[in-house]
């Protein structure tokens, strides 16, 4: 079955990229009501209509609900975004939206983020409606747009509007499925950190630029904060997480050790490679400065400038704890920078003692008898932060090919060269869908109030 579900799932992929619902996070751009007409059209014939909402001209969601045959049992929900990242054409080596098929692998921006897994879903779901299989628990597919600029038209908006669309007791979403050293581990993301954006707002003092010795030029304050705050060090704090993954890269014991206590985690990064950032992430509360601002006119001195700063917490780090390293980060010039935000959103972790996560792990093991599943603390967020923050357990899963590894398979995110292998495709939506029977084809023992 794995081929043909795997076939479908690659031909659903190929023309959700060529939709190129790009979201550069402005509210008009998306235009995830593609992708929704595409799913409607692969649906057609299955007995599924689903339920399409719009909150935004073009900003669409297609939610399916199929119902069980107990209420009171588990439901399931499959929750994939649509939506996609911007693209720098020139660093790409094909088409990054022509969706092409060249040696086994596929090309496309949103082939690992998270199309594929979008387009397995859809697959899955369809198989079980045409084989009229009765699930004991809902079994719910959410395609939801605007993932990539924190969801407040997809998954943040039907939680808030429409949480009856895809309320569920388990989800699965992005983004799982990377070996992790020799035994194999096959990572797991069972929770992400948490967010609190910031901005600089520098003050200076306008001039004339043809004299600018002694003047207080904004953008030189402001290329000092950003300098400040790219060589602060937040602390470094060893996860439960973290040292599981650090035990799962099979390093040399001293490299190990290392990468394992907070006083000499620095040391041992080199030797982490491609996983460098995401080890450095894993144990740190991360600040980056991306979005700089100073200036309109060549001959005139700025009087202002703002620096955004895209900032993620680790568990039990809260929103004065953020404040408080910006402050000492950049010292004294707080003279001439203003904090501005106070958004803060938790570091989010599910358990592993659930039904779900032990389904997960046979599944893992149907394609890798000698595998286990390794919990992991997502970098970034997902749309899965929506539903751990309420309680309900969602867990980032997939099973790819041994051609991958979590350094590799990081890199393509929001990177050059996006891809996945037809190889991976075949692991991933069929086990995707040995999940689906198992966990909504058996009783758990477990009965939900509704």
């Amino acid at each position: 079955m794995s081929a043909r579900l795997g076939l479908q799932t690659a031909q659903l992929l190929q023309e959700m990229i060529r939709n190129a619902a790009v979201n550069d996070g402005r509210p008009d751009s998306g235009h995830e009501i593609r992708q929704v007409r595409t799913l409607q059209s692969f649906f057609e014939g299955s007995g599924l209509d689903g339920v399409v909402v719009e909150p935004h001209p073009g900003r669409g969601s297609l939610i399916i609900r199929i119902p069980g045959t107990d209420p009171h049992a588990p439901s399931l929900a499959l929750l994939g975004h649509t939506d996609v990242v911007p693209v720098e054409e020139a660093g790409w080596e094909r088409d990054p939206f022509g969706g092409e098929i060249v040696d086994g692998v596929l090309w496309g921006r949103g082939a690992i983020d998270m199309l594929n897994l979008t387009a397995a879903y859809a697959v899955v779901t369809r198989e079980i409606a045409r084989q009229r299989f009765r699930p004991r628990g809902d079994l719910v597919f959410a395609a939801v747009a605007d993932e990539e600029n924190g969801g407040h038209y997809g998954a943040g908006w039907l939680t808030e509007h429409r949480l009856d669309l895809i309320d569920a007791d388990y989800v699965l979403t992005e983004s799982g499925g990377a070996p992790a050293g020799g035994k194999p581990a096959i990572g797991i993301m069972i929770g992400e950190k948490g967010q609190a954006p910031r901005t600089l707002r520098v003050t200076g003092v306008p001039g004339h630029g043809s004299a600018p010795w002694g003047s207080r030029n904004a953008a030189v304050i402001a290329a000092e904060a950003v300098a400040r705050i790219a060589r602060f060090r937040t602390p470094t704090v060893i996860t439960p997480q973290w040292h599981a993954y650090a035990d799962a890269l099979e390093l040399d014991a001293e490299t190990t050790a290392k990468l394992q206590d907070p006083e000499r985690l620095y040391e041992g990064l080199p030797a982490t490679g491609l996983l460098q950032g995401f080890a450095h992430a894993s144990t740190h509360t991360t600040i980056s400065p991306n979005v700089v601002h100073a200036g309109d006119k060549l001959n005139v001195i700025p009087g202002e400038a703002t620096v955004r700063l895209d900032i993620r917490v680790l568990p039990d780090v809260d929103a004065a704890d953020v404040d408080g390293y910006l402050r000492e980060a950049l010292g004294d010039l707080l003279e001439n920078v203003r904090i501005e935000g106070d958004e803060f959103v938790q570091s989010t972790v599910s358990p592993t003692d659930t039904p779900l996560f032990d389904v997960l792990r046979g599944a893992v093991r149907r394609a890798r008898p000698d595998a286990d599943l390794l919990p992991m603390l997502a970098a970034g967020g997902t749309d899965g932060r929506f539903y751990r923050l309420r309680g309900v357990p969602a867990y980032g899963f997939g099973v790819l090919s041994d051609r991958w590894d979590y350094g590799k398979f990081r890199t393509l995110f929001h990177g050059h060269n996006e891809r996945i292998d037809l190889e991976s495709l075949d692991l991933t939506v069929d086990a995707i869908d040995h999940v689906v029977r198992e966990f909504l084809g058996r009783d758990h023992g477990v009965r939900v109030k509704r």
